[in-house]
């Protein structure tokens, strides 16, 4: 049943792209390829809906493009514009199974292949997320990967290039899935990234990911939040723009710059909470400079008054 449903939204989202203006025979060859390659029953429960479509057809036939041929990509920008929206997103288009990685400074290749562990008296490999990825041909999602360590990086090396192979040591060598496919995401000057080098960058496509646009907002807040009314959905976009700019122009830091926050904010409005007091929660109270958060509160007073109520967002 669950299966049904799953291939349900799949075709949703297939018809959106077709709404988007995405090639046709992009299309086509997905389809072939979700036929080609079936799910294993042990993993189709990591098939999972995107909260939201990704809205940006020239990004989008870029990326198709790339993984249809068995490219890995890179999503490269600022935050806030969709890098992991777009790679969940791709892996539910190809009805892939997804392993997502989050990188930090202690992430090492015990944490991406396995490590050894006792099972029934014997050693036993307990798998890693980028092993099991390799296993069952899924997609990998690489989150801030440029802030991956050496130790993590070298292992990637083999399995992101020509070989598609990951060699597990003391283990036999294990070849990837024809369909396993690994999208990695950076964002520019967070604490703790560091450039990635020649040899790992030209493993992947890269993807310049743009900014947030007023079109691209407006679908995002529709998608989410059909009953907002236009007249609020317009204002709290307008929120987010005008951050971004200031942002974009070094006013103010990229810690208000929240679109996620933005939207829980949204969200919390139900519950008949003040909008001025949602979104001081889900952005102004996301920077702790005194001196930014004003600047910050300034921008939000002026487009979403105190005084407004539920009321004023959400349609009765």
């Amino acid at each position: 049943m669950k299966s049904d449903l799953i291939k349900g939204d799949i075709m949703e989202e297939l018809e959106f792209l077709k709404e988007q203006g995405v090639s046709g025979q992009l299309i086509r060859e997905v389809e072939k390829f979700r036929k080609s390659f079936e799910v294993s029953e042990e993993v189709k429960s990591r098939i999972v809906k995107p909260p939201i479509p990704f809205y940006g057809k020239d990004i989008l036939e870029m990326s198709i493009a790339g993984l249809l041929q068995g490219e890995n990509l890179l999503l490269a920008g600022p935050k806030a514009t969709g890098k992991n929206i777009l790679a969940e997103n791709l892996a539910f288009i190809f009805n892939r199974p997804v392993y997502n990685v989050s990188f930090h400074v202690n992430t090492d290749s015990g944490d991406l292949i396995g490590t050894d562990t006792f099972v029934d008296n014997q050693v036993k490999l307990r798998k890693g997320s980028i092993y099991q990825c390799a296993q069952y041909g899924g997609f990998g999602i690489l989150d801030e990967i440029n802030m991956a360590k050496n130790d993590a990086v070298s292992v990637l090396h083999a399995t992101l290039d020509y070989r598609r192979c990951i060699d597990v040591p003391g283990y036999d060598k294990i070849d990837l899935h024809p369909a396993a496919r690994f999208i990695g995401t950076m964002n520019y000057g967070y604490a703790g990234t560091r450039e990635l080098n020649e040899a790992l960058v030209s493993r992947f496509l890269v993807i310049d990911m743009p900014q947030q646009t007023e079109e691209s907002l407006a679908f995002i807040f529709r998608q989410m939040f059909p009953d907002v009314k236009e007249s609020a959905e317009k204002q709290f976009a307008g929120v987010f723009l005008d951050l971004q700019l200031k942002a974009a122009n070094g006013e103010i830091s990229t810690r208000s710059l929240d679109l996620r926050g933005l939207i829980a904010a949204v969200k919390i409005i139900k519950t008949g909470l003040s909008p001025f007091k949602a979104v001081t929660m889900g952005v102004i109270n996301k920077t702790f400079d005194t001196f930014e958060k004003e600047i910050v509160e300034d921008v939000v007073r002026t487009r979403i008054p105190e005084e407004w109520t539920r009321d004023d967002v959400y349609e009765q």
